[in-house]
């Protein structure tokens, strides 16, 4: 419900320059990326997963109170910090979870489904958005609080239904020095590529200040973000499932040149009628990425270490997501609202080739079934 309407929020109502926006959104994701790794580390440590996902989740339907007090962009910067500190907490550890409730066969297919189910919800909430808009005489903060309603809902739903799963393998006695050294090379390159990636994809707070530049009025740039997300949630499961015949690294080699150009298109357009072409092709890009690489992770590492390594790969993505917000911001402000997206296609050009390099190793936890081929 938020997420499509906070940078209009922020330059419209509260006059924020794009570069604070940068500025906030990079602290934001590269907070929530940094304690992925700790998290992570920690939920593998007890051999709990659940306590870390109601803390996160809890943090994160604070956040929507702070952000109905917030009259100047400081406690927009904190309330944006809270959400992201929280799913920080939580994500590693839902993430090990997942892998650790499913077959090695069906892993792609079961991170497929949860960003698929993770990111309908991210359709209907900007529909909710676009009705209650007319009814508040778009006045954002009431959106704000009436967001808090499903963010509890969920807490609820965590606490009374899921479950933590056993872990197998010694969980003491290692530290994160130990455990970088003991990844494997393709580990270690898929990390190395993402950040490259990474250094490119700055926060997509930028695509809805990019549909508003171009002329859309704030109802349909928050329908363009849902329709970004329909391409997201439509073929996330598909994209799983495919990961899991012809094996991931395919699929995210797809993903990133997907990434690519659609970019440089963003770069390029000047008419709004691209962007309802744009914003879905985007879609798909996440489709192709999110949680298939994920999948392509748990099979490279000890069940033991998922958490751990789950963590180091976020923590990666999103210090890259820092620098690259910073520098979106700065693109954006002193040369053109076009910069950010010809180098982000850049970037991702080259961590597409550079993916096509790295070596890659049979997986510890082959996803395949017996009988079949991976890449």
């Amino acid at each position: 419900m938020l997420y499509p309407i906070l940078p209009i929020f922020l330059t419209a109502t509260l006059k924020v320059p794009v570069t604070v926006l940068g500025l906030i959104e990079g602290v934001a994701e590269s907070t929530a990326s940094i304690l992925k790794a700790f998290s992570g580390w920690f939920s593998d440590r007890i051999q709990r997963r659940k306590p870390l996902l109601v803390a996160g989740y809890s943090c994160s339907a604070f956040s929507k109170f702070l952000l109905v007090l917030a009259c100047s962009w400081p406690l927009v910067f904190f309330a944006r910090f809270v959400d992201r500190f929280g799913k920080g907490i939580r994500t590693s550890a839902r993430d090990a979870l997942i892998a650790e409730s499913t077959s090695a066969e069906t892993r792609g297919k079961a991170f497929g489904l949860h960003r698929g189910l993770d990111t309908l919800g991210a359709v209907l909430g900007p529909l909710i958005t676009i009705l209650l808009l007319k009814s508040v005489n778009d006045n954002l903060r009431i959106i704000f609080y009436i967001a808090v309603i499903p963010a509890v809902i969920g807490i609820l739903l965590l606490i009374l239904f899921v479950r933590d799963k056993k872990i197998e393998g010694d969980k003491t006695g290692f530290s994160l020095n130990l455990l970088w050294r003991e990844c494997s090379p393709s580990f270690k390159g898929f990390l190395f590529v993402s950040f490259i990636f990474g250094l490119g994809n700055s926060s997509d707070a930028f695509l809805i200040l990019r549909a508003k530049g171009l002329g859309l009025t704030t109802s349909l740039v928050v329908f363009a973000y849902i329709l970004f997300n329909l391409g997201y949630a439509f073929f996330s499961l598909p994209a799983g499932i495919v990961a899991d015949r012809i094996g991931p690294r395919k699929v995210l080699l797809g993903g990133f040149f997907l990434f690519a150009l659609v970019y440089l298109a963003f770069g390029l357009v000047r008419q709004t009628c691209y962007l309802w072409f744009l914003f879905p092709l985007y879609g798909v890009y996440m489709a192709l990425t999110e949680g298939v690489g994920k999948a392509y992770i748990s099979n490279l590492v000890p069940q033991e270490r998922l958490g751990t390594m789950m963590g180091f790969y976020q923590t990666a993505v999103g210090v890259s997501v820092l620098f690259a917000s910073l520098l979106a911001g700065l693109l954006w402000s002193h040369i053109g609202a076009g910069a950010p997206f010809i180098y982000g296609s850049v970037m991702a050009l080259s961590a597409g080739l550079l993916f096509a390099g790295v070596k890659h190793e049979i997986p510890l936890n082959p996803p395949f079934a017996k009988g079949e081929k991976g890449d």
